[in-house]
């Protein structure tokens, strides 16, 4: 079983292994070229943010949105695994 945390960590991949550190690609875990692209899209609009200082709430609202769906379609796609969302521009745990 993966347990593992979608981020928008700036130099992150999007998805970190909660339970060994480190981040993990998506041609690692396996999922679908569709996620993959998701992911990598969302990480650069994430970043890009970061570089804005996260000044702009709704856009960081609206990122925090895709990374919560982003969350929910790699348990769909990993129903073994523990899948957890983390909003690196607000510091916090993001349930779903």
């Amino acid at each position: 079983m993966l347990y593992l945390v979608v981020d928008g960590m700036l130099s992150g991949t999007g998805i970190r292994d909660a339970v060994n550190g480190g981040y993990l690609t998506v041609d690692e875990i396996g999922i679908s070229k569709s996620l993959s692209e998701k992911i990598k899209h969302w990480i650069g609009e994430y970043e890009m943010e970061h570089y804005n200082s996260y000044s702009d709430s709704q856009n960081v609202s609206r990122l925090d949105s895709l990374g919560i769906s982003i969350a929910k379609q790699l348990q769909f796609e990993l129903p073994e695994s523990k899948i957890e969302y983390y909003s690196s521009a607000n510091g916090v745990k993001l349930r779903f």
